[in-house]
């Protein structure tokens, strides 16, 4: 144990407290830990600093020997060295010293017992330059960094990145055990010169063998090659070989998914690892969203993973909204949806789904009571885009501005999305759009169709993208189908949080047959501007959102708008940022003499 140090008087107290904060000192005996690299940069010293375990404060509490100070001393010399060779230093001098004794000269067993003062002292070298620079064989396809070429500066993130580079290139040509054959590094001190000549072996043309799964308990093999869909016979391909384990990984019945490829057999063959660990069959969740307008929103669902042991999904959603004063004007909405999943049906990038739901929903100026049942095909046609395809049959009972009237109508309901968002719970990059067509025929009645396209994209602005702006584009129209043969939820409103915050829930419709309904077409534009605080969990959050409600399906007839403008707060947490919303309408009948709140989890778009 470090001996304690004597009592300070006050003004040495504050300059070893200096000292300290600066030097990172360290608990037991006092150490005066001085890092010194006279010529570098700010930048470089930043890092040496932050990489050397001299440097790093102890586990509160704890204290060090000087045993310890010396096994550290140790290794910060390749630690430091590391960092100076990725710098592009390949001649650089450290001295390590404890107590003016060179580290490297002290043997660990017989380190000292305890450490004043430690001294770390860097003579970088001159930054080296490349020479030579030579790699191959390559394939025709293949792109080097840019960097690697003679006179250049040499770092070591250069060379990985040039090495990786061949071998990604031979290797997307199906030369799977492509591989460093030798590599000559010399470094020319007087000089200031890195000569660089390595060569590669691309070995032979790859094809994929059979996949084997293990670690899997309840989950069939034969499902596992099917939702896989690793093409077997076929030359080797990273893509390939990613996207069958992206395709076992998005089943969710797995906790992780790792393949890999075996060493060839017969040559040119390759069998294919598939280890696998099983996540919980089940899983339950809830959710909840207030608003001042809508009142209380409440959700649950029920999940089971692998019902039949070929990662089929069932779940079971249940939502409660409207929850507010009875007197306010508006009923309760219910809603239970039953979901069955089949992911791999007619191909490995194709999914079936067959979905019931039961419907009650209580609104301003409608009511329904629904029951309806829809089958869907989803394919994946790149890892951004997937379309869909199916066939739905609903009956409603409903109460307008119309009269009372039941409806029963077959539907075809096709749609197209693109995901390319970096996280779709808290996008700070990337773009999602959304387009639906669901042309519908009502049984003994008219037929149309309703289109909707949702498109939002997101920009990061600053270091760490600390700002970003998000903006989102709503466009819909229902087309053809007479008034009376269509459910007033197809129509379009605007007002409230999916639209227009600041303006009340569904506040804007259109007037159509003389009475007050929903509208054929609506555009809605949003846009944010999203700024963390700091390095704390919470966010600042400035909006503007815009509505117009349309008679015609393209916008003609008679048509109005508003807007609503306001401020959020976000605080960041696992399972994504809770939302506090506060907006006030910019547009229309109540400007400036509302305030609307929101709170849910999740940005708003």
């Amino acid at each position: 144990m470090l001996a304690r140090p004597k009592p300070l008087s006050a003004p040495l107290r504050a300059t070893v407290l200096a000292v300290g904060l600066i030097c990172a000192v360290m608990p037991g005996h006092a150490q005066d830990v001085a890092l010194s690299a006279p010529g570098a940069s700010e930048a470089l010293i930043d890092r040496l600093r932050a990489n050397a375990l001299l440097l790093r404060p102890p586990e509160p509490g704890a204290t060090r020997t000087g045993e310890d100070i010396t096994a550290a001393a140790r290794s910060d010399y390749g630690r430091l060295i590391g960092i100076l060779y990725e710098e592009g230093f390949f001649a650089p001098v450290i001295a390590i010293r404890l107590d003016g004794r060179d580290a490297a000269e002290i043997s660990p067993f017989s380190a000292p017992a305890q450490v004043s003062r430690v001294d770390i002292v860097i003579d970088t070298g001159p930054d080296f330059r490349l020479g030579r620079a030579e790699i191959g064989p390559l394939t025709g396809n293949t792109v080097l960094p840019q960097g690697f070429r003679s006179g250049a500066p040499a770092t070591t993130p250069l060379l990985r990145a040039t090495t990786r580079a061949a071998l990604e290139g031979w290797r997307a040509q199906g030369h799977a055990t492509a591989d460093i054959a030798s590599q000559t590094i010399t470094a020319q001190n007087r000089q200031a010169i890195l000569d660089v000549a390595i060569r590669v072996e691309p070995g032979p043309i790859i094809r994929f063998g059979d996949l084997v799964p293990q670690g899997q308990s309840r989950m069939r093999v034969e499902r596992i090659l099917d939702i896989a869909g690793l093409p077997v016979g076929e030359v080797y391909s990273p893509q390939a070989l990613d996207r069958a384990e992206e395709r076992l990984r998005d089943t969710g019945v797995f906790s992780a998914v790792a393949l890999q490829l075996r060493d060839p057999r017969a040559g040119d063959i390759a069998d294919v690892d598939a280890t696998v660990a099983e996540a919980p069959l089940r899983r339950l969740g809830f959710g909840a969203e207030v608003a001042s307008d809508e009142g209380l929103r409440l959700s649950a669902y029920w999940l089971h993973r692998n019902l039949l042991g070929g990662a089929e999904r069932l779940r079971f959603d249940a939502e409660i909204s409207g929850i507010r004063d009875v007197d306010s004007g508006d009923g309760l909405d219910g809603e239970l949806r039953g979901r069955f999943e089949r992911p791999a049906t007619f191909g490995p990038d194709t999914s079936l789904a067959v979905e019931g739901a039961f419907v009650y929903l209580q609104e301003p100026t409608f009511t329904i009571r629904g029951v309806g049942a829809e089958t869907t095909l989803t394919h994946r046609l790149s890892r951004t885009v997937t379309v869909t395809g199916g066939l739905g049959l609903g009956f409603a009972r409903i109460e307008d501005g119309f009269g009372n009237r039941d409806l029963t109508r077959l539907t075809l309901p096709l749609g197209a999305t693109f995901e390319n968002r970096d996280d779709p719970i808290d996008a700070r990059a990337g773009a999602y759009a959304d387009l639906t067509l669901t042309p519908f025929q009502v049984l003994d009645g008219s037929g149309g169709a309703r289109a909707t396209l949702d498109g939002r994209a997101y920009w990061g602005l600053g270091q760490d993208d600390a700002t970003r702006l998000a903006a989102r584009v709503q466009i819909g129209g229902l087309f053809g189908g007479e008034l009376i043969d269509i459910a007033p939820d197809d129509l379009f409103y605007s007002g409230g949080a999916g639209t227009v915050r600041g303006q009340a829930y569904q506040s804007l419709g259109a007037v159509q047959a003389g009475r007050a309904s929903g509208g054929r077409g609506f555009a809605g534009l949003s846009a944010e501007v999203r700024h963390d605080i700091g390095d704390t969990n919470f966010g600042i959050v400035g909006f503007a959102d815009a509505g117009l409600i349309s008679s015609d399906a393209l916008g003609g007839g008679t048509s109005d708008w508003h807007a609503g403008i306001g401020l959020g707060l976000r605080y960041a947490t696992p399972f994504g940022p809770i939302r506090i919303d506060l907006a006030t309408p910019a547009q229309g009948d109540t400007a400036g003499q509302e305030a609307y709140l929101y709170i849910g989890i999740g940005q708003a778009f």
